[in-house]
């Protein structure tokens, strides 16, 4: 890990298209400014992480659970 130390104003560049620059520095927080290309992801560490769990959940379903599933939506929701 590459750690840094940077004043409000000043940024950090990474590869040729993001730009990470402190904005404030508050209460004991940091706000910072992240200039990246509309196709790059950026999440905070807590959504990313939740995202990630979400996936690994929805992964795990099993071949039974996804036909059960294909068949009701195929028969329009009525199964019961």
């Amino acid at each position: 890990m590459l750690v840094l130390t940077r004043k409000t104003g000043e940024g950090i560049i990474i590869g040729d298209d993001i730009r990470i620059t402190v904005v404030e520095l508050k209460g004991g927080g940091v706000r910072i400014g992240i200039d990246a290309p509309k196709e790059m992801k950026v999440h905070r560490q807590e959504v990313y992480d939740r995202i990630k769990q979400e996936n690994k959940e929805a992964a795990q379903w099993n071949i039974a659970d996804l036909n059960e599933l294909s068949t009701i939506l195929g028969s329009g929701g009525d199964e019961k």
